[in-house]
């Protein structure tokens, strides 16, 4: 009797990876029947042609799903890995744009006199924000939201994490659709709208891969990444801004492939080594940041139609990121190598 409302269950409990299904699914489908089916025959009959999922239930799942395919602790290597390297790029391209809000804030009191100890600075620098109809005041607020997002995000609060991303995202978002429509946006947009896809929606929606199951942040080291990573990156920029010495810079898609190239080769002796049992996590990790940065680097090419040599430079410097990822790739791929360890009952909801 119960036979289509089993079937539309198990339809829904697809969206669950396999091994999930071969241990819980007969447990999951009993227990969804148990909370419809009332005993009474003719009850039953009209409940399993009408009833359920309901979109609570698929909500459930598909909660569920998402935290058994971005694992925690206890979920098969293969998910595992994948979690924690997709958690490891939110915190980086995270990072990047709380790096990029701070640098905002630091150019804008500098250029305003705010920073007394500092000297005056050069008449060729101007803390510039972007125009249209959005204030300047917005723009500060979304260099804040990203800088509180990123701490919020490390000390464990992902929910309000995510909240925050998702509101700093929208004056950029505003910025495109006004510039696309009045035109002050210059075709063809590609360039723009990959960087808000790429940098900003994306990290945003990935945030779904902290959930509870999730291990705990290494607090200390990734807090440390924004004043380290400010110095390292933010200050020798502005420096050679000042100085009027940016020529030769790459643009921004261009800086994010050198950086991620960068951090490959960093951590190819850790591969090498095979001492360090998180070095395939992190080999996955910088392979979908290698990812993120070639997407963006194709797409913002076609800002450079009518400039051969920026092409050029572009796709050299695709190439040096391709070589720098090839290093770490083979790692990448065993850490997601199977364990026959059965995994624990996580909880819906």
């Amino acid at each position: 009797m119960s036979g289509n409302l089993e079937r539309r269950y198990r339809r829904v409990l697809r969206l669950l990876p396999g091994w999930y299904r071969q241990q819980w699914e007969q447990d999951m489908v009993a227990a969804f029947l148990d909370g419809w089916l009332t005993g009474d025959p003719e009850a039953d009959e009209y409940i399993t042609k009408a009833a359920g999922p309901s979109w609570a239930e698929v909500a459930s799942v598909a909660s569920l799903a998402v935290r058994l395919y971005l694992g925690g602790a206890g979920t098969p290597r293969r998910y595992f890995a994948w979690g924690q390297a997709v958690r490891g790029a939110v915190f980086a391209v995270t990072l990047v744009q709380a790096v990029l809000g701070l640098d905002m804030l630091v150019q804008t009191a500098w250029s305003r006199h705010l920073l007394s100890w500092l000297p005056a600075p050069p008449a060729s620098m101007v803390a510039a924000t972007p125009g249209g109809v959005l204030p300047p005041a917005v723009w500060y607020l979304m260099a804040c939201a990203w800088i509180v997002s990123f701490v919020t995000l490390v000390r464990g609060h992902y929910r309000a994490a995510q909240i925050i991303a998702a509101l700093a995202i929208l004056p950029d978002l505003v910025r495109l659709l006004e510039g696309q429509v009045t035109g002050l946006l210059p075709a063809p947009y590609v360039g723009p709208w990959a960087f808000w896809v790429l940098l900003d929606f994306a990290p945003v929606l990935a945030m779904v891969a902290f959930h509870r199951d999730a291990p705990p942040t290494a607090r200390r080291s990734w807090l440390l990444a924004l004043p380290t990573g400010y110095l390292l990156v933010g200050l020798p920029l502005l420096a050679l801004q000042v100085t009027g010495n940016t020529a030769w810079l790459p643009d921004f898609s261009g800086l994010y492939c050198v950086l991620v190239s960068l951090a490959c080769l960093v951590h190819v002796p850790r591969v090498w080594s095979g001492h360090d049992a998180r070095a395939g996590v992190w080999s996955l990790t910088l392979t979908l940041l290698a990812a993120d940065a070639g997407a963006y680097r194709i797409f913002s090419i076609a800002d450079y139609w009518h400039d051969p040599h920026l092409i050029n430079v572009s796709l050299a410097e695709l190439l040096i990121l391709l070589v720098a990822v090839a290093l770490v790739a083979p790692d990448a791929v065993r850490a997601q190598a199977p364990t026959p360890a059965p995994p624990p009952h996580p909880r819906l909801g």
